[in-house]
């Protein structure tokens, strides 16, 4: 990598379901953003993380699933990169999956740090899927995941069936509003007009 002394170690950490007709060549294509990334001329030489502990990016053919416990120098331009692949990965996942990317300050020093300084750490997550519906569907199910895990110290999970609720009409709003704006400009149905294909199935969840 060109980069001097890059400010952060870059953490992605997850496993995204493909589909089965995919083979090892669509996969390097996909995550040709990331292998760019870290200075290298194929994915499989750089899919070794920064840290030998890490299994860094790895592809099981058998269960079609990728796999990602990836270390990588970076900057701050890295969201850029993440987001370009995972808009790649949009194409050739299975279902939807989420993607975990935390950001290191390699730069500060706890001991010699002053009162007032703190470490530039970052934490974001990021979604793939085939549809718009898919990755809704992953989004909802880590936020009442989230949601129940905080609230069970305080109830009984059989009280917190409203809650759940609550997410789900959340959830519906945003996919209605989603489906609306898909529909926007479409020629109308019928003699003469195109048929489309009915805009994204909504998730099983968001009745």
């Amino acid at each position: 990598m060109s980069r001097f002394n890059p400010p952060f170690e870059i953490h992605v950490h997850g496993d995204v379901p493909l589909r089965e007709d995919v083979g090892y060549s669509q996969l390097q294509e996909a995550l040709k953003p990331l292998w760019q990334y870290a200075g290298e001329r194929s994915l499989a030489a750089a899919a070794a993380s920064h840290y030998d502990d890490e299994p860094g990016i790895r592809f099981d053919s058998e269960q079609h699933l990728l796999q990602v416990c990836w270390t990588v120098p970076g900057d701050e331009d890295f969201r850029q990169i993440i987001e370009e692949t995972c808009m790649a990965l949009n194409d050739i996942a299975a279902t939807g999956a989420p993607l975990e990317v935390s950001f290191y300050d390699t730069e500060f020093d706890e001991e010699e740090a002053g009162e007032d300084e703190e470490a530039r750490d970052d934490f974001m997550m990021c979604f793939v899927g085939p549809t718009p519906a898919a990755i809704m569907q992953v989004q909802r199910d880590l936020l009442v995941q989230d949601v129940v895990h905080m609230m069970e110290r305080h109830f009984d999970a059989s009280e917190l069936g409203e809650v759940v609720s609550a997410i789900d009409r959340l959830f519906n709003q945003r996919f209605d509003a989603l489906v609306s704006s898909m529909q926007l400009g479409r020629p109308p149905r019928g003699p003469g007009g195109s048929s489309g294909h009915g805009g994204p199935r909504k998730p099983r969840h968001l009745h």
